[in-house]
């Protein structure tokens, strides 16, 4: 079985040599069939060149010989959860989706503070709420939710 350490440290070897602190890996999973995922991200975005060089750094050091597998290594999507500090803080300010854990209702909301326990969110509200007087400040403890999402919106 390959192992995740070396694939973390395969993939950091070539980030460190092409941004080394704008990217960062979010996170590595290995399936029993041995595919390969890693998630990388970046304080300005990750470029395919990037994924490419990282993906050739891994394969070129692994041993197909000795263990078969597969690779992908691929930039975070704007559909996957966000799931590391330094995401949250990129999120500062912008909208977001969070999935509360008990009801599975989804708060749209933009981003105010971030803290290892909880987020504070600005309610985006809809008139019905702006007329009840709906208090648009709420803070989230993270053991309340199961999710946060970029919120994606084409106005």
């Amino acid at each position: 079985m390959i192992k995740k350490k070396l694939i973390a440290e395969l993939a950091q070897e070539r980030i460190d040599e092409l941004a080394k602190d704008s990217i960062f890996i979010v996170s590595i999973d290995i399936s029993s069939a041995n595919h390969i995922k890693v998630i990388l991200d970046g304080d300005t975005g990750v470029s395919i060149e990037q994924c490419i060089s990282v993906s050739r750094n891994v394969e070129h050091n692994l041993d197909r010989e000795i263990e078969d597998f597969s690779l992908e290594v691929t930039s975070f999507s704007l559909s996957d959860a966000l799931e590391m500090e330094r995401q949250f803080m990129k999120y500062i300010n912008k909208n977001i989706i969070v999935v509360l854990t008990e009801s599975n209702k989804k708060i749209e909301a933009k981003l105010l503070k971030y803290t290892p326990n909880e987020i504070e969110i600005e309610l985006i509200l809809t008139k019905k709420q702006i007329k009840a007087k709906v208090e648009p400040l709420l803070r989230v403890s993270f053991d309340d939710i199961k999710e946060v999402k970029s919120l994606i919106s084409f106005k």
